[in-house]
């Protein structure tokens, strides 16, 4: 039965993906690259520069065209399901055009697969349209734990939890009964309508990469460097991904 690897490669520095990793990379015939266009060009060559640096045998890319994503949707749900599903389809398509009837395919996840990464919601609704393809998961180091080692700060304190969520979350409520929230997937930098609250934010771009950005203090005091640093980060690299601890002082 045919078989894919999802691959979890860090956030970006190559010497942080683990020896599992690049003893999956090295068992892979071919890697699906699903390709999001100019703005993300970075990122399809950060992949293919992995597998030139760790595969030592032979081995292709499929490029595959991202499907387009509505943003702007008033739901938010149903809109994401449709773009995994047109991705499922795609994948599955080129999954059985390009892997023999027991090939192994290969997809690099930025991070570690199971945060906040949608490949295995693809694969799974790959297996239930009927696909006879088997598939395993390869854990990576994430951007969060590379936020904290930057920081040096842990993610919890004594005895306390640490909540994980979204910027969108975090814009309609701080999550109850819990001090220090690790927000990704932040576009709009959801943590502006806390800073007149005493909270201390741990904030990183593009971490794990030569261009790593960090900063850190009381929210309403960096804020706004935050969102400058950020600003022209953005319009330099035309994408970027940041992530951010908060941590209320005094709790």
């Amino acid at each position: 039965m045919r078989k894919v690897l999802i691959i979890g490669v860090g956030a970006g520095d190559p010497d942080q993906v683990t020896i599992q990793a690049i003893n999956a990379m090295n068992a892979v015939d071919a890697f699906f690259v699903l390709d999001k266009g100019e703005a993300a060009v970075e990122l399809t060559e950060a992949r293919m520069a992995l597998c030139a640096r760790y595969v030592t045998g032979d081995y292709r890319t499929i490029v595959i065209p991202d499907p387009p994503r509505d943003r702007v949707a008033t739901d938010y749900t149903g809109a994401v399901r449709d773009w995994r599903d047109e991705r499922a389809r795609l994948l599955a398509e080129a999954i059985e055009r390009e892997l023999g009837e027991d090939g192994v395919g290969g997809i690099l996840a930025w991070g570690d697969p199971a945060l906040y990464d949608g490949t295995i919601r693809v694969l799974e609704t790959i297996r239930e349209a009927g696909h006879e393809v088997e598939y395993e998961v390869i854990p990576g180091i994430s951007s969060v734990q590379i936020l904290a080692a930057r920081h040096r700060v842990t993610l919890n304190r004594v005895a306390g939890p640490v909540h994980i969520t979204t910027g969108r979350r975090l814009a309609a409520a701080w999550p109850e009964g819990c001090d220090d929230v690790v927000v990704m997937l932040d576009a709009g930098l959801a943590c502006r309508l806390y800073r007149d609250e005493p909270i201390d934010i741990y904030w990183g771009a593009y971490l794990g990469t030569p261009d790593e950005l960090l900063m850190a203090g009381r929210l309403g005091e960096v804020l706004d460097e935050i969102e400058a640093v950020r600003t022209r980060a953005r319009a330099r690299k035309g994408w970027i991904m940041d992530t951010y601890l908060l941590r209320r002082v005094g709790s």
